[in-house]
């Protein structure tokens, strides 16, 4: 080329107008949405949570182990929700980190940064157009599991009522909106996941491990929330929103500790994205075996995140004095009282007994940890409980034997254990045909924020 020539091309690349935002945009989502890999996942969104929560809701053994499985036969809106259970353990993570965590690391196998470069020329707006385009994919991904698995909730089973996690029944238009709410509350982990994929995939650059950190994160924060540790360290950790959505369903709306979690991982999805970002406009892109920078990562990465986590933990250790781990003794009894009044009201109704009130009954709960050898608080198997109540009319006093186990994120399932008639198992007829007696087993949660 002669030096005429190339000065020429310089002088056009020069007057040519940079490439917007929008521009770029659109072109980053066509080119994952042409990937096989990406199209495999939409299809699989839309279509097997649907097949997945029809199939199960037919079966005559049902996920009782997974929060509302046991109600996939009584209306089609459990369905969605154990679907969310499922995708906060591993559909979630896996998804943005085949997304986010994969898009900007795909061009430094493919070595097209000089060519992205010079038809953008600002790496500002590349970052922007392939942030942009990932949120928007992970995002049609996340609509495809909620609708797919309600629609195919609805179809099987039905529009009916669904118990929640006190007890009380939820009419039909109160499910779905809760449920709704459930899915969107999913959405600010999400994103902090997809925000951390966007950290690894431009820290690590070809590194298998930007692609697998999402999935890494979201697991250590399992594993953290299995674990014995105060409520204010489970708040700070973006994972817990994926539990704490469990609030929804209960009456009043345990939303303190939801909206905590939203707003800390929202926290988590703005700093990641600010640090890729800052990590990408002062990368090196002249140096085509970009491998990524350890040091770098760990500095721009590690710490910042870690920071963010030490202020939400002391933040939420001030505004709230549940620093232990928000499984107390009165807390409990508080909660299977509750839960138990409610579905009592059920049976009566469904055994066609005389109506009573919680008023009425004026239930309440005995319950110790351990025959009373130890502590009285904290998650385990080991809980024993006697409910009370009475009756109009009726001078003896109910009562009731249960057997809870109780998880380190508040959610019970307390067993019956006498007397036969009250808490035993025998099935019951319901407007969706027969069903196993509602007072035999049940979920319960306490609430591990202090709101008082």
């Amino acid at each position: 080329m002669t030096t005429a020539t190339a000065t020429a091309v310089a002088e056009h690349t020069a007057a040519a107008p940079r490439v917007s935002v929008a521009c770029g945009y659109r072109f980053e989502l066509v080119k994952l949405v042409s990937q096989w890999r990406i199209r495999l996942l939409v299809l699989a969104c839309w279509i097997a949570p649907a097949l997945f929560v029809a199939g199960v809701s037919g079966q005559s053994t049902l996920p009782s182990d997974t929060l509302f499985g046991r109600w996939m036969h009584a209306t089609g809106w459990a369905g969605p929700l154990v679907m969310l259970g499922f995708a906060g353990s591993w559909a979630l993570p896996l998804l943005t980190s085949l997304v986010a965590g994969d898009v900007f690391a795909a061009e430094d196998r493919l070595g097209t940064w000089r060519h992205l470069l010079v038809a953008v020329r600002s790496p500002a707006r590349i970052f922007a157009a392939k942030a942009l385009a990932s949120v928007t994919v992970i995002l049609a991904l996340v609509a495809g599991l909620a609708v797919s698995s309600t629609v195919g909730g609805l179809l099987a089973v039905g529009n009916q009522p669904l118990v929640g996690l006190d007890g009380h029944l939820l009419s039909p238009g109160d499910a779905a909106g809760r449920v709704l709410l459930a899915w969107l509350s999913a959405l600010a982990p999400t994103l902090a996941l997809a925000a951390i994929g966007l950290l690894g995939s431009v820290a690590l650059g070809r590194s298998s491990m930007g692609l697998l950190l999402p999935v890494l994160v979201a697991l250590a924060m399992q594993v953290a929330q299995m674990l014995p540790l105060p409520v204010a360290v489970r708040l700070a950790l973006p994972g817990y929103t994926f539990i704490a959505w469990n609030g929804l369903f209960t009456s009043p709306a345990q939303l303190t500790p939801l909206l905590t979690a939203v707003a800390v991982s929202l926290a988590w999805a703005v700093l990641a994205t600010v640090l890729a970002h800052l990590l990408f406009v002062r990368r090196d892109f002249t140096n085509p075996a970009y491998d990524g920078s350890g040091r770098r990562a760990f500095t721009f990465g590690v710490l910042p995140l870690a920071a963010l986590t030490a202020v939400t933990v002391g933040a939420v250790a001030v505004a709230t004095p549940s620093t232990g781990s928000g499984i107390e003794q009165e807390k409990v009894q508080k909660s299977l009282a509750t839960v138990f009044a409610h579905l009592y009201r059920q049976q009566t109704q469904q055994l066609h007994r005389p109506a009573v009130t919680e008023a009425q009954l004026r239930t309440s709960a005995a319950c110790t940890k351990s025959d009373g050898q130890a502590a009285q608080e904290g998650a385990g198997n080991d809980w024993r409980c006697v409910v009370s109540w009475h009756l109009p009319g009726v001078a003896v006093t109910g009562s009731a034997i249960y057997q809870l186990d109780i998880t380190s994120d508040g959610r019970f399932v307390a067993d019956g254990d006498g007397p036969k008639e009250v808490n035993g198992y025998f099935l019951v007829r319901t407007s969706t045909g027969d069903a196993p007696n509602p007072l035999w087993q049940f979920d319960g949660n306490v609430e591990l924020l202090d709101t008082q």
